[in-house]
């Protein structure tokens, strides 16, 4: 899908290369995710459904993709609107790579992460927590690395691997 570039002189469009899983979603909302990828991404960009066998009525999903940069937090922006999704992002450029983790009950979690995906904790949020006391800094800093996400969505991530697993063993 062919992209304008911004307003002003801001150089070059810097490409960028993602993941989306899907974890949960309604098998009803299902064809509006589909459109809403594909206004973002093109035609191209289909999502495989498949049922997701730890919530009953829902469906799983995932896709790669390249293209600009801050397509990811676009996609994180037009999902969180559907409440009931949980979905990860993870998105690679030249210049950083973002994760972003969605649940219902959490709702959005935005990190920089490292090359083998570990949280990158700034100065400023270091700096922050150490301002509070010992309870609300150990929160601080639980929020900072998104360990509620990372709990609430290991359950999902295990039933991805238990395919994998299974399709390979075949």
């Amino acid at each position: 899908m062919d992209r304008m570039k911004p307003p002003g002189n801001r150089g070059p469009i810097t490409m960028s290369r993602g993941t989306l899983v899907i974890h949960s979603a309604p098998s009803a909302l299902t064809c509006h995710i589909q459109w809403a990828i594909e206004n973002l991404l093109g035609k191209g960009a289909q999502l495989q459904w498949r049922p997701q066998p730890l919530l009953a009525g829902t469906q799983r999903a995932s896709l790669e993709w390249r293209d600009c940069e801050g397509i990811g937090a676009e996609l994180a922006s037009v999902l969180r609107g559907w409440h009931y999704l949980r979905f990860e992002i993870q998105e690679e450029s030249a210049h950083e790579r973002n994760l972003y983790r969605f649940t219902p009950n959490l709702g959005m979690h935005r990190a920089v992460i490292d090359a083998s995906g570990s949280v990158l904790v700034t100065e400023n949020q270091i700096t922050h927590a150490l301002a509070m006391n010992e309870e609300a800094l150990r929160s601080a800093l639980e929020d900072v690395l998104g360990n509620d996400w990372d709990r609430e969505l290991e359950q999902f991530r295990c039933v991805e691997l238990d395919a994998i697993s299974h399709s390979r063993a075949i």
